[in-house]
């Protein structure tokens, strides 16, 4: 028995990888297992209930991915779901769990849609800048004031960002429903509408707007920042051990506010881009949850920015799918949103494998070798 053992450890140690590939094949090993693992799940809840998992999995795909139609239809919610879960993970790489993403989207779309009523008259590009200005310092400002509270005084930054999107919705219902008001939307209340040629349209070919190519390109930025940039390596060394930072010279208070206010002006921009490209002006239809919805991209992106585009694109197609799925079983709308839960729970618990599920290689053997 002793014999076995030992060979079962020899042989594990071949296989050992060095450490830093044994992290980049475990970043994408885990996801992978937590999506089946949700999945597989999520399977036995639909025979639970008489209803096939293979019919289900298969018009998730028609849906999502099936068609040229589904296919855009994907992209258009995959693109907020880029920028708000940026909120989460850029926060995360200093060890915060900024949850409020919902409140800094919702403002930065009022932001954008009253700065874009008032600019009426001015050229389109410029005027787009500058709405998208205001709405990335909507957010950021929003999610900012978390990360102080967190730096000045000790606030838990996942309460207070939870309960900051709970203010940022009734502050905007009510700058929309009064002040704010358009006294031609009678029965739905909304903001002055955005000139036409505010608008921002779709890409030549496809029935996808800008926002997409804006959150992936947001993706990239972020991603070499935190791993090409002395800003991003100091970041992630205060994520790592706050105190040993602190005691180095790292400004760590200062990364917390700048790092959340990077991450609420990302998803500022998203709500920028759903007035300009979907909705036309501030109204209800802002508040659809792409906030939180992020947060489960993010940590299914494990805060990885580059894996956040998969992953978004994913949810997007799970959520385009919705009502297929809905009329062909008979299944209740809240049937995607068990689905993503699922997913979540997975995704954490897979969590508890970090670090084990690679086999490393001691850094005396490599270095002896």
């Amino acid at each position: 028995m002793t014999s076995i053992m030992q060979s079962a450890t020899a042989a594990r140690r071949g296989f050992a990888l060095p450490e830093r590939q044994a992290a980049r094949v475990e970043a994408v090993l885990l996801p992978l297992l937590a999506l089946l693992a949700g999945l597989l799940l999520f399977g036995l809840f639909l025979l639970a209930f008489g209803k096939s998992p293979i019919e289900f999995y298969q018009l998730v795909w028609r849906g999502g991915f099936g068609t040229q139609f589904s296919v855009s239809n994907t992209l258009q919610r995959a693109a907020p779901l880029l920028l708000t879960a940026l909120c989460v993970a850029l926060p995360a790489q200093l060890g915060l769990i900024v949850i409020g993403g919902e409140g800094a989207f919702v403002l930065g779309g009022l932001a954008a849609a009253v700065t874009g009523a008032a600019l009426s008259g001015m050229p389109a590009l410029p005027a787009i800048a500058l709405m998208a200005t205001a709405g990335a310092l909507a957010g950021g400002l929003w999610i900012g004031c978390v990360g102080l509270l967190r730096v000045r005084r000790g606030v838990n930054e996942t309460i207070a960002s939870l309960l900051f999107a709970y203010i940022a919705i009734a502050l905007f219902n009510h700058m929309v429903e009064g002040p704010l008001r358009d006294p031609a939307s009678l029965n739905k209340p909304s903001t002055l509408p955005l000139p036409a040629e505010f608008r921002i349209g779709a890409m030549p070919g496809l029935d996808v707007h800008w926002g997409f190519v804006v959150g992936t390109l947001a993706c990239l930025v972020s991603a070499f920042v935190i791993g090409r940039t002395s800003f991003g390596f100091a970041a992630r060394i205060a994520g790592g051990n706050p105190r040993a930072a602190a005691v180095q010279g790292l400004p760590v208070g200062r990364l917390i506010v700048l790092f959340c206010m990077a991450g609420g002006a990302a998803a500022g921009i998203a709500g920028m881009i759903d007035v300009a490209a979907i909705h036309g002006n501030a109204n209800a239809a802002l508040i659809a949850g792409y906030g939180y919805t992020g947060i489960l991209v993010a940590f299914l992106a494990r805060q990885n920015p580059l894996a956040i585009i998969p992953m978004a694109i994913l949810i997007g197609g799970i959520d385009a799918a919705g009502g297929l799925v809905q009329r062909r079983m008979q299944l209740p709308d809240a049937t995607m949103l068990v689905l993503q839960g699922i997913l979540f729970i997975a995704m954490l618990a897979s969590e508890t494998l970090s670090g084990r599920l690679v086999p490393r290689r001691a850094a005396s053997t490599e270095a002896g070798r």
